[in-house]
């Protein structure tokens, strides 16, 4: 079928679906968005997408024109007129358009666009076999410049990592932060395993504190593996036992080298099988 956009309560064709190119979302990357992951016809944890995507707009002063609970509907309706059962949500929060400047108070009606479709982000054999990285020497946003934790459509600094690592043969690269500690990937949130241990970098590191993230930790608590959230230096995880990232689009994904060094025996391992089949089974609940 052919798919529908969501823009500010209507649904147009995708061809139709128009923004102004006044919009500051689009001169000045001012704005907010959300990827989310839909199962057999339900968002995952839509509610805490939702209140991250609340907590952004709102640390860059940009009210949202609509409320959580319409933008519930709204983001359900999405999914049933483009009868998404297994697909991708990217929701998108513009400042709206204005004159050409910086100034965000000179900007008008907001746009709230919502797009459901099918993702494919890694081929199956990653899955599978795991990936290789390497470090970006594209750092993640300084804290002090842009919070991390702001979900902001300005991308550029992740675009450019990611440029770095497909240059050099991989499909994901590893950010350090401002102190060289590790950060997470272009697009998604790292974990390693030490002695039966699981380990990620705290909130403190400059991450997106991401949704997935949170629910493998949870699960992992649950299964009775022991966990961190502690800095690390590449050094955890050129020495770590396994690796693995996380995401929404990404979901849980085995990383079996860094800058040309196996981890562990360069294998996927067994913690990183059993949280990627918890993981699995939770999002079909």
């Amino acid at each position: 079928m052919s798919r529908v956009i969501y823009i500010n309560g209507e649904f147009f064709a995708p061809e139709d679906a128009k923004i102004s190119v006044y919009d500051h979302g689009l001169l000045y990357g001012d704005g907010v968005f959300e990827g989310l992951r839909v199962y057999n016809h339900k968002v995952f944890r839509l509610q805490e997408h939702l209140l991250r995507l609340e907590e952004s707009a709102r640390a860059i002063g940009l009210a949202l024109p609509i409320s959580l609970e319409q933008l519930t509907e709204d983001t359900n309706a999405t999914v049933a007129k483009n009868e998404i059962s297994d697909g991708y949500i990217r929701m998108i929060i513009t400042r709206g358009s204005g004159p050409l400047g910086l100034d965000p108070f000179t900007c008008s009606n907001p746009q709230v666009i919502i797009i459901a479709d099918k993702i494919t982000l890694y081929p199956d054999s990653y899955y599978e076999n795991g990936l290789e990285l390497v470090t970006a020497s594209t750092i993640r946003n300084h804290p002090a410049a842009l919070s991390p934790r702001i979900k902001s459509l300005n991308y550029l600094n992740n675009i450019l990592a990611k440029m770095e690592g497909l240059k050099a043969g991989c499909i994901e690269a590893l950010m350090l932060n401002h102190k060289g500690e590790v950060a997470e990937c272009t697009g998604d949130n790292i974990f390693i395993v030490k002695n039966g241990k699981l380990n990620t970098p705290p909130i403190e590191a400059g991450i997106l504190e991401g949704i997935t993230r949170n629910a493998v930790l949870e699960l992992a608590r649950e299964a009775g593996i022991p966990t961190t959230e502690a800095p690390m230096t590449r050094h955890d995880i050129y020495i770590a036992d396994e690796c693995f990232l996380t995401g929404s689009a990404a979901e849980v994904i085995p990383a079996v080298k860094l800058d040309g060094r196996a981890i562990g025996d360069g294998n996927v391992g067994p913690v990183t099988q059993q949280l990627n089949q918890a993981f699995r089974e939770l999002v079909r609940q």
